[in-house]
């Protein structure tokens, strides 16, 4: 089984535009490239409030941090 010639790949994308046509096809690339420019501006956002919230949380020499920790119960096998 070896990978489709670039002829199998332009049959391909001939039958989609027929079932599709080009203007929904138009469409789905625009709301695409949208989905896309949100999802980076949100990525670049987000590493921003990550940053400012690591310098916030910086542990101070000398200090320790009091946690309380929790026993885990008995493995029930299923």
């Amino acid at each position: 089984m070896g990978s489709f010639s670039i002829w199998h790949w332009l049959i391909v994308l001939l039958v989609i535009i027929l079932i599709f046509g080009t203007a929904k096809l138009k469409n789905m690339g625009k709301d695409m490239g949208g989905a896309i420019k949100g999802f980076k501006e949100g990525m670049k956002d987000g590493t921003d409030d990550v940053a400012g919230k690591v310098d916030d949380r910086r542990q101070v020499p000398g200090q320790t941090i009091d946690v309380q920790a929790k026993e885990k119960g008995p493995a029930s096998n299923v």
